[in-house]
Parts: C-alpha cells; sequence; structure tokens
C-alpha cells in the first residue's frame, strides 16, 4: 500500500497559509507605544499640576521665596552686562548698601580717582571696585590682594603656614579655584616661597596683580557708569 502523501506546503505569510511552520512560532509584532505614552504624559502632567498647586503651602514661605528670588535676579542681571549698562550700584554693593551710601560723601568718593592706593585705603571704595569687577569676572585679583593684606597680620606662627598654603592653593597654583594672572616665573617663586613661608611670601604675586589692577582694571572703573552714578547719587543727597 503506497503511503499517503501529505499536501504540499504553502510559503510563510502566503494567503490562507498557516501561521506556523515545522514548529517555529511566528516573530512577536512590536507593541504600539501611542496608548502608553498618552497615560504617562497625562500622569506627568497630573503631577506637575498638583506641585504647582498653591493650596497646602506655607504663605509665609512663598512670599519669603519669591522676595528671595527677586534680589537674585537682580545680582545675576547686572553680572550678566557689561559694567558700562549696569547703573544699580546698590544692587550688588556689599556690606548694607543704604547705610554705605548715607556714609559715603561726595568728597569720599571723588577721592577714590586721585590714586589707586587712596580707593584701597577706603572700605567703600573697596566696596565699589570689587562690585565694578564682579561684572568683568575678574574679582579673583581684589580678593587676592585683600587676602594678602589680612595675610601680613597674621601672629601666630602656628597658624601662618596653613594660612599660606591654603592662600596659594586658592589663587596662586595653576588651575586653582580662582587662579590670578600672573607670570609663570612669579609664580614659581612663590611656589618655592611655600616651603618656609614668612609674612612677605606673598609680595611679589601682589604686587605683580597690584600693578596689573592699577593699569587695567582701575581706569575702566573711573570711568564705569556705576562709578558716574555713584558720584551722582551722593552729590542728589547734598542738595
Amino acid at each position: 500500500m503506497p503511503p499517503a502523501s501529505l499536501p504540499p506546503a504553502q510559503p510563510l505569510g502566503a494567503e490562507g497559509g498557516s501561521s506556523v511552520l515545522w514548529g517555529l512560532h511566528p516573530e512577536p509584532q512590536p507593541k504600539k507605544q501611542g496608548s502608553s505614552f498618552a497615560k504617562l504624559r497625562r500622569k506627568t502632567s497630573f503631577t506637575r499640576s498638583l506641585s504647582d498647586h498653591p493650596v497646602g503651602r506655607d504663605p509665609q514661605a512663598m512670599r519669603t521665596g519669591q522676595r528671595q528670588n527677586k534680589g537674585m535676579r537682580t545680582r545675576l542681571g547686572c553680572l550678566s552686562h557689561k559694567s558700562d549698562s549696569c547703573s544699580d550700584f546698590t544692587a550688588i554693593l556689599p556690606d548694607k548698601p543704604n547705610r554705605a551710601l548715607k556714609r559715603l560723601s561726595t568728597e569720599e568718593a571723588t577721592r577714590w580717582a586721585d590714586s589707586f592706593d587712596v580707593l584701597l585705603s577706603h572700605k567703600y571704595g573697596v566696596a565699589a571696585f570689587l562690585a565694578f569687577l564682579k561684572t568683568e569676572f575678574s574679582e579673583e585679583n581684589l580678593e587676592f590682594w585683600l587676602a594678602c593684606e589680612e595675610f601680613k597680620k597674621t601672629r601666630s606662627t602656628a597658624k601662618l603656614a596653613s594660612k599660606a598654603h591654603r592662600i596659594f592653593e586658592e589663587f596662586v597654583d595653576v588651575q586653582a579655584p580662582r587662579e590670578v594672572n600672573i607670570d609663570f616665573q612669579t609664580r614659581e617663586a612663590t611656589r618655592k616661597n611655600m616651603q618656609e613661608p614668612s609674612l612677605t611670601c606673598f609680595d611679589q604675586a601682589q604686587g605683580k596683580v597690584h600693578s596689573l589692577m592699577e593699569k587695567d582694571s582701575y581706569p575702566r572703573f573711573l570711568r564705569s557708569k556705576m562709578y558716574l552714578d555713584l558720584l551722582s547719587q551722593s552729590q542728589r543727597r547734598l542738595s
């Protein structure tokens, strides 16, 4: 008896053919992402709307946050523009600006133009010049000079070395967080001074930075709108 003949196999995917061939399951089809993405977007929007809702928040904390944000925007607005376009001196003047301006006379502010050292000898002159340098993103020069002046007042020999190394690592060393602009020879000479720190170990570097500010930043400060507006404000208080 001849064996029964099998029907011819139809090609996979042909019309009317079987979806399984020789025991192999068809490759699973990718799921559609539209519905899941829509659900996720609705859920995210709902969560965001709940977090933004004022119900349940502390009103006092909200008002405090708004005042802090406003003050921060004022400071960032000044610092994001060039110095000549920033006229609100009081917004970035440290040390209680209103009281500072009341104590500052026109004569004192005018004397700042006599010399750079006269400016540095007046605490409000230092504050004004520091605010100006921040608009030029070079405040590290004055901060280093001030740190050196404070370092020279050190009386404890036990603290002298640690203070010297902190100043060097902060301002002088290569790629320091607030690295000042000095030449290679001055930097290396200061590095050698760190082996045996003394009250004069930063004199050379401090002198270089002082000269740089005096020749470069100080003349621009005297021509800046910030300084001219400060003079104008002090004159209006006298009239």
